[in-house]
C-alpha cells in the first residue's frame, strides 16, 4: 500500500495556511562518515531534515500541536536527534496548553545509534506522561508501518488510538519475527483492521477522516458552555405498579437500551473500542460525548447485545473495557456517566476463569476512587453483580420501570422455592423496583418514563445533564471521600 507523508498529512488534518513548524536543526554530534553520508541521502529521498516534524496549527479554528513521523527518511526511525525533537514538542505542547496529535510510522530504533537511542523512548513516555498529568488530550495516528520501541512506548500511549487502513502494525515485522523465531506472523495478525477487531486501537478510519474526528474530539471536550440550570426532568410519582410489571416492560425487546442512548450522541462523540490489550464486544460501550454542552465519558450496558437478545454476553473482558473507559474520564478530567441495563453477567466456566468476580469487584473500586463527578443511571434491567459494578455515583438515578436485583428474578425464585412461579411476589419482597430503591436510600430520583417511547432517549439524555448541573452547583457531593462517606451511611445508618 501507498505511505503518507508527514506533509500530507498535516496538510489534510490543519486548517489551510495555519501550520507553524516547531522544528530547528538537528544535532548529531559526533557522528561516523558513514552515518553522516546516511543522514545526508535521507534529507535528500524525504525533502525533510529529520524522521519527524513537529509543529503546530488550527483545526476548525483551535490550536492543536502535532508531531508527526516521516517514513522515507531512514524508515522512520528515531535516533537521539529524532527524540530530541519529539520530547520538546510534546513538553511545549504541554506547556502551551495545547491538545496533541501524534502520528508515528516507523520501524523502531535507528540502528546506527543502537542502545542509547533505543532507551530514548523511555524518555518519550515520560513526556507523554507529563502531557496526560495536565489533562489534556493526546491523539494517535498509527500509520503505515509503525512497530518495534515506537509502537511499544508512545505509539500505544493515546487517550484515543485510530490507525490508517491496512497499516501494519505490531511489537516487530513479520520479516524480523520469522528470521528470528523461525516461525512466520500468522497472515493478517498486524493489520490495523485486526487489532480494531481485538480493541487494541479505537477505529480505522483514512488520512482523510483524520480531521473530522480530531476536530470532534477537541470540540466534544470544550468546557461547558451552557452554565444554566437544564431544564428538570419530571419526576416518577408511586403510581402502586408492581416490581413484577416493571420487570416485564424492561424485558420487552422493543424498550430502548444503552446502545440506543450511545447511538443518540453518535454526531458528538468518540468511540472507545475495547480494553487496549486484546479484549473487545458489544455488551458494553463507551463513548467520549457532549450532553447538553458538558463533556462526559459515557459508559453503557447494551442489553440488546447479551443475551437473550444478542449473543454477546458481558464477561470479564467488558468489565475490563469500563474500567479503561473509567481512567480515561480520570485522565482528562470530565465526568463519568453509566447506564446500567442487563440481564446479567456472563455465567461460564470461561468467565470464572478470567476473574469475573474480580472485575466486579475492580469495577466498583475505580467508580468509587474516581476523582471526577459520577451520575449513574438504571435505565431498565439491573440483575446481578453486572449491574451493581456500574451503580456507585455521586448521583444515582432509575427510570420509572427500572429495577435492581441480586439475581435474575427466577434464581432468586429457585434458590428459596425450587421453582420460578414465586419470582413475582419474591421481587415485591426483595425491594427491587425503583419505588423501593428510592425509599431505602439505594438511588437519588426517579426519572418519569414518556408514554411515548420516541422521547424516552431524550428524557434519560435530560435527566443526566440535570444531574451534572446539580453536582457542578453543589461540589461538596462530588468526589471519592463524598463516596466512602455516603455509602457508609447507608450501611451504618452513622
Amino acid at each position: 500500500m501507498s505511505r503518507t507523508s508527514a506533509r500530507e498529512l498535516i496538510e489534510s488534518v490543519i486548517d489551510h495556511g495555519t501550520y507553524e513548524s516547531w522544528d530547528t536543526p538537528p544535532e548529531y554530534g559526533d557522528i561516523s562518515e558513514e552515518y553522516a553520508a546516511a543522514l545526508a541521502r535521507a534529507r535528500e529521498k524525504s525533502g525533510v531534515d529529520e524522521a519527524v516534524l513537529t509543529g503546530e496549527g488550527e483545526v476548525g479554528g483551535r490550536r492543536v500541536a502535532v508531531i508527526c513521523s516521516e517514513f522515507s527518511f531512514l524508515g522512520g526511525s528515531i535516533g537521539a536527534a529524532t527524540a530530541r525533537r519529539i520530547i520538546r514538542g510534546i513538553e511545549r505542547a504541554t506547556a502551551e496548553k495545547l491538545p496533541l496529535l501524534i502520528s508515528p510510522t516507523s520501524g523502531g530504533t535507528r540502528m546506527q545509534e543502537g542502545t542509547p537511542a533505543f532507551t530514548m523512548m523511555v524518555s518519550i513516555t515520560t513526556a507523554v506522561a507529563r502531557h496526560k498529568d495536565a489533562h489534556l488530550p493526546f491523539l494517535v495516528y498509527l500509520r503505515n508501518p509503525t512497530t518495534g520501541g515506537v509502537m511499544a512506548s508512545w505509539g500505544s500511549s493515546g487517550h484515543f488510538t485510530f490507525a490508517e487502513p491496512e497499516a501494519l502494525l505490531g511489537f516487530l515485522g513479520p520479516r524480523v519475527v520469522e528470521l528470528t523465531t523461525g516461525t512466520p506472523m500468522p497472515e493478517g495478525i498486524q493489520t490495523a483492521e485486526h487489532l480494531h477487531h481485538r480493541g487494541i486501537i479505537d477505529g480505522v478510519i483514512s488520512p482523510d477522516e483524520l480531521r473530522g474526528s480530531v476536530r470532534r474530539t477537541i470540540d466534544v471536550l470544550l468546557p461547558n458552555e451552557n452554565p444554566d440550570e437544564p431544564t428538570p426532568p419530571p419526576e416518577g410519582v408511586p403510581d402502586g405498579r408492581s416490581a413484577w410489571e416493571s420487570i416485564l416492560r424492561t424485558r420487552d425487546d422493543s424498550r430502548p437500551g444503552g446502545g440506543h442512548v450511545i447511538e443518540a450522541l453518535r454526531d458528538r462523540s468518540v468511540p472507545l473500542s475495547g480494553t487496549g490489550d486484546g479484549e473487545a464486544g458489544t455488551s458494553v460501550r463507551a463513548v467520549l460525548a457532549r450532553i447538553v454542552g458538558r463533556p462526559v465519558i459515557l459508559l453503557a450496558q447494551d442489553r440488546h447485545a447479551q443475551p437473550p437478545l444478542g449473543e454477546d454476553p458481558m464477561g470479564p473482558g467488558a468489565l475490563r473495557f469500563a474500567q479503561r473507559a473509567i481512567r480515561l474520564a480520570e485522565s482528562l478530567q470530565i465526568p463519568v456517566v453509566t447506564v446500567i441495563d442487563t440481564a446479567g453477567a456472563e455465567l461460564s466456566g470461561q468467565a470464572e476463569e478470567n476473574a469475573m468476580a474480580g472485575e466486579i469487584a475492580r469495577t466498583l473500586t475505580a467508580l468509587l476512587d474516581v476523582r471526577v463527578p459520577t451520575v449513574s443511571v438504571i435505565l431498565g434491567q439491573g440483575c446481578g453483580g453486572g449491574a451493581l459494578a456500574l451503580l456507585p455515583a455521586d448521583r444515582a438515578l432509575a427510570m420509572h420501570d427500572a429495577w435492581l436485583s441480586p439475581l435474575p428474578p427466577e434464581g432468586a425464585s429457585a434458590i428459596i422455592h425450587r421453582d420460578t412461579s414465586h419470582a413475582p411476589e419474591m421481587m415485591e419482597a426483595q425491594g427491587v423496583s425503583a419505588e423501593a430503591l428510592l425509599e431505602s436510600g439505594v438511588i437519588d430520583e426517579i426519572v418519569d418514563e414518556p408514554e411515548n417511547q420516541s422521547e424516552f432517549i431524550d428524557r434519560v439524555l435530560g435527566a443526566i445533564a440535570h444531574a451534572l448541573w446539580t453536582l457542578e452547583t453543589d461540589p461538596e457531593r462530588v468526589g471519592r471521600e463524598q463516596r466512602f462517606a455516603h455509602y457508609r451511611e447507608f450501611a451504618l445508618g452513622m
